[in-house]
C-alpha cells in the first residue's frame, strides 16, 4: 500500500512516502536555528513554522518517491502526543487531502511511530522485545508484543532524558539542541571524572531529575567558574550517568522478561556514546540489539507512515473529525 506519513508533533515538519514497509522517501524542515536563541521550543513560533513548511515538505517527498498525489492510497498522520498547535496543523493537512482524493485516513501514535522505525531496517526484531523510547519527552521501556500490544516495564517519574540533556546544555550555555552538543564535546572528556547520581536503582522507573539538580549544584558551588579546558569531562560525567542508567534499567527489563532483544528508538538514541554502551552491554548479556539509523531516530514521518501503512492494511480508519491529543500514553490496542 502506497502511504504518506505526516509529522508534526513539535518543531520538525516532515513528510514521508512508505510502500510494502519500504521507505521511499523521507523528508525533514528543522526549526532549530528558529528556536535555538531562546533555548528550546516556544510552541506558537513551532506552530506557525510548520504551516510555511508543511505543503513543501510533502511535495518534496512525493517528488523523490517518484509518486503524485493522486497515486497515494493512504495517509498515516501523527495524532499524539506533542505540542497540541503543532499536532493540529499536520492533521488539518492530513484531513484535507484524505478529503479531497477520497482515500482512507489513520492517526498514529507518535510513541508507536519511533518504535515501528526499527522495522523500516534490512535487519528487524522479531515479537515479543523490549523496546527503550528515549527523548526529549519521554523516556520508557515496554515489552512489545506486537505491533500494537505494549507493556509498559518502566517511565520516568520527572524529566525525560533527553530533556535532562537540554536543561544541562542551558546551564552550562552551550546552546541547544543540548544533547547534539553534549555528545560532541563529551567526546574528548573523561565520564569518569565528576561522580554524577544514578538514580532509582532498584526501580524500573527514571529519574533524572536529582542529576539536573547535582550538576546545577556543582555549578552554584563553584560560581559558575569553570574552564573550557574542564567542560568535555563535565558534559562527558554528565552524559555517562544518563547512558549508565538507561542502559542498566533495559538490560534488567530484558532478563526479568526474558527477552533476548531489544530496540532502542527515539531521538536520544542517535546519540554515540549511548548506541556504544548499549552495543557492548548487548554483547556482553548476548541480546540482539536494534537502532534504527540516525535519521529516522529523531522525529520523522518515515516511522509514522510505516506504522500507518500496517493499520491501514488491517483496515484501521479513522474519521474526518479526528482530533490531535497532546497527551496519549501507548497502551494495547486491536
Amino acid at each position: 500500500m502506497l502511504v504518506l506519513g505526516i509529522e508534526s508533533s513539535c518543531d520538525e515538519t516532515a513528510a514521508a512516502v512508505v510502500k510494502d514497509g519500504k521507505m521511499l522517501s523521507n523528508v525533514i524542515a528543522s526549526q532549530i536555528k528558529v528556536h535555538s536563541k531562546y533555548g528550546g521550543v516556544v510552541p506558537e513560533i513551532a506552530s506557525r513554522k510548520h504551516i510555511e513548511a508543511i505543503n513543501p515538505v510533502i511535495e518534496q517527498a512525493l517528488s523523490d518517491a517518484g509518486f503524485g498525489l493522486k497515486e497515494i492510497e493512504g495517509i498515516a498522520v501523527t495524532r499524539g502526543p506533542g505540542l497540541i498547535g503543532s499536532l493540529l496543523i499536520g492533521l488539518a493537512t492530513a484531513k484535507a487531502l484524505a478529503y479531497a482524493l477520497n482515500i482512507p485516513l489513520v492517526g498514529v501514535n507518535h510513541l508507536e511511530g519511533h518504535i515501528t522505525a526499527v522495522f523500516l531496517a534490512e535487519k528487524v526484531p522479531e515479537f515479543p522485545f523490549a523496546a527503550l523510547v528515549v527523548s526529549g519527552g519521554h523516556t520508557n521501556i515496554y515489552l512489545v508484543k506486537n505491533y500494537h500490544d505494549f507493556q509498559l516495564i518502566g517511565q520516568t517519574r520527572d524529566d525525560a532524558a533527553g530533556e535532562a540533556f537540554d536543561k544541562a546544555a542551558k546551564l552550562l550555555n552551550l546552546g541547544y539542541p543540548g544533547g547534539v552538543v553534549i555528545d560532541k564535546i563529551a567526546k574528548g572528556g573523561n565520564p569518569q571524572a565528576v561522580a554524577f547520581p544514578r538514580a532509582m536503582k532498584g526501580s524500573a522507573d527514571f529519574s533524572f531529575s536529582g542529576l539536573k539538580t547535582s550538576l546545577l549544584t556543582m555549578l552554584k558551588k563553584r560560581g559558575r567558574d569553570f574552564s573550557a579546558e574542564e567542560l568535555p569531562d563535565i558534559t562527558a560525567s554528565y552524559q555517562e550517568a544518563i547512558v549508565d542508567v538507561l542502559v542498566e534499567k533495559t538490560m534488567r527489563a530484558t532478563q526479568d522478561n526474558d527477552i533476548r532483544q531489544v530496540v532502542v528508538c527515539g531521538g536520544v538514541a542517535a546519540n554515540g556514546r549511548l548506541r556504544e554502551k548499549f552495543a557492548d552491554a548487548a554483547f556482553k548479556n548476548k541480546i540482539d540489539l536494534f537502532i534504527p539509523q540516525v535519521i529516522l531516530c529523531t522525529d520523522n514521518a518515515a516511522m509514522i507512515a510505516a506504522i500507518g501503512e500496517i493499520m491501514l492494511t488491517n483496515g484501521c480508519r479513522d474519521s474526518l473529525d479526528l482530533n490531535a491529543i497532546s497527551r496519549w500514553p501507548l497502551v494495547a490496542h486491536s
